[in-house]
C-alpha cells in the first residue's frame, strides 16, 4: 500500500510539474514572473528557517538572488533543452534517492540528514544516469548540448551535476535541523515547502554557471 504522504507527493508533483514545464517552457516574460513567485516563497522560507541569525539569512538571500539569475541566464541565454536537461537530472535525482532510500534503506549516510542513506545517493546517481543520458540521447540534441556521442563523457557530466544537487539537499536539510524544523514549509502536500522542492535546483544552477558551462563551452558549442 502508498503510505499517504507518498500520495500527497504524488498528487502535489502531478500539479507541480506540468506548471513548472509550462513556464520553463514559455521563457521570456513568464518564466521570469514564474521564478520570481518561486523566488519571494523560498527567501520567505529561508527568513523564517534562520530568524535567529541576521547573517546567515543576508548570505542565503544572495545566494538564492545569484542563484536565480543563473537559472534565468541558463534557460534564456544557453536554451531550453539545456535547462530541461539540468530539470531532469535534479528531478531524477530526487526520484531516485527517494525509492531506493524507501525500498533498500541501509546504512544512514550522514547524520545531517537522517533520512539520507548510502543506497539513496547511489539510487540517484543510477536513476538521473539513465534519465539524463536517456534525454540527451533522444531529445536534447536539438539544443546541441554536445556535437559528438560521447557516452563517457555524458555520464560524467550528469554525475557532477546529480552531485551538487544532492550536496544542496543535504545543506538545506542541515540548516532545517539547526532550526528544528521538518519542512520548510506547508506549501506543498507531502513536499513541504518550495526549498524542500528545489534544494538540488538552487545548487545546481550556479554550480552548472561556474563549473559545467565553462567545461562545455571549452569542448563543445553550445547553442539554442
Amino acid at each position: 500500500m502508498i503510505d499517504t504522504e507518498l500520495k500527497k507527493r504524488i498528487l502535489s508533483s502531478i500539479l507541480l510539474i506540468p506548471v513548472s514545464f509550462f513556464f520553463i517552457i514559455q521563457g521570456s516574460v513568464p518564466f521570469i514572473f514564474f521564478l520570481s513567485l518561486i523566488f519571494l516563497t523560498t527567501s520567505f522560507e529561508w527568513f523564517k528557517m534562520t530568524k535567529k541569525n541576521d547573517l546567515l539569512r543576508i548570505y542565503g538571500l544572495f545566494f538564492l538572488i545569484f542563484s536565480f539569475c543563473t537559472a534565468v541566464y541558463l534557460r534564456q541565454y544557453i536554451g531550453l533543452n539545456f535547462f530541461i536537461f539540468l530539470i531532469v537530472v535534479c528531478i531524477f535525482t530526487d526520484i531516485g534517492g527517494y525509492l531506493f532510500g524507501k525500498i533498500l534503506k541501509g546504512p544512514k549516510l550522514t547524520k545531517i540528514s537522517p533520512n539520507k542513506t548510502y543506497s539513496g545517493a547511489i539510487g540517484s546517481f543510477l536513476i538521473s544516469s539513465i534519465s539524463g543520458y536517456i534525454y540527451i540521447k533522444y531529445l536534447g540534441q536539438k539544443s546541441k548540448i554536445i556535437l559528438e556521442t560521447d557516452p563517457v563523457f555524458i555520464i560524467f557530466l550528469i554525475l557532477l551535476i546529480s552531485l551538487a544537487s544532492q550536496i544542496g539537499d543535504i545543506v538545506i536539510s542541515y540548516f532545517k535541523r539547526k532550526a528544528k524544523l521538518k519542512d520548510t514549509g506547508k506549501i506543498l502536500p507531502g513536499h513541504g515547502g518550495f526549498l524542500d522542492r528545489i534544494d538540488g535546483i538552487i545548487f545546481v544552477m550556479p554550480f552548472t554557471f561556474l563549473f559545467i558551462l565553462p567545461i562545455l563551452m571549452n569542448k563543445f558549442e553550445l547553442i539554442k
